[in-house]
């Protein structure tokens, strides 16, 4: 099967690179060329246009910043959609927004999948993420060889849309363990606490989490780069209020935080890292959260393994 790939950002390059490195077929695009120049230097071929792509690939991923990215790829896409072509949709994106495009591709005689990923940049660029799939069953098998060599977990999670529902809940929930995390080591640090051994007695208690085992550490080291900027992190705890507020959820935290990280971007800019949010503790209290021995970039330490799918509890 060839594959396409359009978004070579920090984690589509990631995924991108999954594929090559086990040997799939894979063509890339992105508007920045010099993506594309190292994608090619891997082993891919080098796209045209999305348009292009689309021609002469059977399915084809996205991988894309925003909606309105994704809108305008899928547009330039759609002409050459037909029988025996695939669309999949790796962003983090509006479930409504999603399901109207994969509306378009099936009716122009092809196949889609809703397919977000999750567990950070340094498990993108080994294949050992997480990947949620929306799609029709038929689809789902059809995806799911081309998915085992980016994630570990595939989770075939039902219709077009679920996925993406999904995926913004947990990055809501990965938000939220952030900044508490944050308080958390201020906390610690105020009481004279030691934060190296703070960060051990978090990691073997019950309030551990994925997040204060990665991020702590480069909160720690001072490093602060996660490879997860403040916008996009404005745009996944939006559309999770948006999820809230369609279905008449009164939400209290969800709003503090929204004003929480619209506070981070005023002091340090749209598209600071968002680690950064505990430099406002820092400024509050004129404390350094930092401490000796932690890594300032994370490091996948898991063996690459192929993926499989994961089948929920019934």
């Amino acid at each position: 099967m060839k594959i396409g790939f359009i978004g070579l950002g920090n984690v589509g390059g990631k995924l991108a690179g999954s594929l090559i490195r086990n040997g799939e077929d894979v063509t890339v695009f992105d508007l920045n060329a010099e993506f594309v120049t190292a994608k090619v230097a891997e082993g891919a071929k080098a796209g045209d246009s999305a348009a292009h792509v689309m021609q002469i690939c059977d399915a084809v991923i996205t991988c894309l910043p925003s909606p309105a990215a994704c809108d305008a790829v899928v547009a330039e896409m759609l002409p050459h959609v037909g029988p025996g072509k695939i669309w999949m949709e790796m962003s983090t994106t509006d479930a409504e927004e999603v399901k109207r495009l994969a509306a378009l591709v099936i009716a122009a005689g092809g196949e889609a999948v809703d397919c977000p990923v999750s567990g950070g940049c340094h498990r993108a660029d080994t294949g050992n993420i997480s990947i949620y799939a929306g799609c029709t069953r038929a689809t789902f098998d059809k995806a799911l060889p081309i998915l085992t060599h980016m994630g570990r977990r595939i989770l075939h999670v039902g219709e077009v849309g679920i996925s993406s529902t999904l995926k913004v809940m947990t990055n809501y929930l990965a938000t939220m363990n952030l900044l508490s995390v944050c308080e958390a080591l201020t906390v610690m640090k105020a009481a004279g606490m030691d934060l190296g051994m703070t960060f051990e007695a978090i990691s073997m208690s019950s309030g551990t989490s994925f997040v204060h085992e990665t991020e702590s550490q480069l909160i720690l080291s001072g490093s602060r780069d996660v490879n997860f900027t403040m916008d996009l992190i404005q745009k996944d705890i939006g559309l999770f209020q948006a999820i809230a507020d369609r279905n008449n959820v009164p939400l209290e935290l969800s709003p503090l935080m929204i004003e929480m990280m619209t506070d981070g971007q005023k002091r340090y800019g749209m598209r600071a890292q968002s680690d950064r949010m505990i430099e406002r503790l820092e400024e509050a209290t004129g404390l350094s959260i930092t401490a000796p021995g932690f890594p300032t970039e994370l490091v996948d330490d898991e063996p690459e393994e192929r993926g499989y799918e994961v089948v929920p509890k019934r």
